[in-house]
């Protein structure tokens, strides 16, 4: 089974989340309603919580994970993510938090204690460190990721568009899966 309980905790998923088969979610985890979970991603929540809002798309191979309480991170850190969000390909998220209305691309790298402020466009492959924050209305690039540019107007409409796109393309996943 792929939504799988740990340490007496099961995954709680809101209202016509897809969830592929090959993914798993483990433990301590939300997901919001009409969020989507695509192929090979892992959602681990075994040390503490990973909060997903409505209408979020989690893209193939991703892994999402938490920072434990312990000596060198006293409250740990856990995942927060917000709604209308799009992580794309193979992104890595660890202990962070993600605004609403953002777009991380693909490879992307989120660490320990960094936020994401509400729309947002992490570019493919960038890294932000831990405890950085990216500050809302701007494109973000590199490695150590940096401020490129403001948003324009098409890009902030895009945040909507593709939270949209992939909610009613796992519809059509929940239509064959049943």
């Amino acid at each position: 089974m792929n939504i799988r309980s740990y340490n007496g905790i099961t995954p709680l998923l809101g209202e016509r989340v897809f969830v592929d088969a090959s993914a798993v979610v483990l433990g301590d985890v939300e997901i919001g309603d009409d969020s989507s979970v695509w192929p090979l991603t892992v959602i681990r929540a075994d040390m503490h919580s990973i909060r997903i809002g409505a209408r979020t798309s989690i893209q193939d191979g991703s892994v999402l994970h938490i920072t434990h309480a312990g000596p060198f991170n006293p409250g740990g850190f856990p995942l927060l993510i917000g709604d209308d969000v799009t992580i794309g390909h193979k992104v890595l998220l660890h202990g962070c938090e993600i605004g609403s209305r953002v777009l991380i691309g693909m490879g992307s790298i989120v660490m320990d204690g960094a936020v994401i402020e509400d729309e947002v466009v992490l570019g493919a492959g960038s890294l932000v460190p831990a405890g950085r924050r990216l500050e809302s209305g701007y494109l973000y690039l590199g490695s150590p990721a940096r401020q490129a540019r403001p948003l324009t107007d098409k890009e902030r409409s895009f945040f909507r568009y593709s939270a949209e796109n992939y909610s009613r393309l796992k519809d059509l996943h929940l239509i064959e899966d049943y």
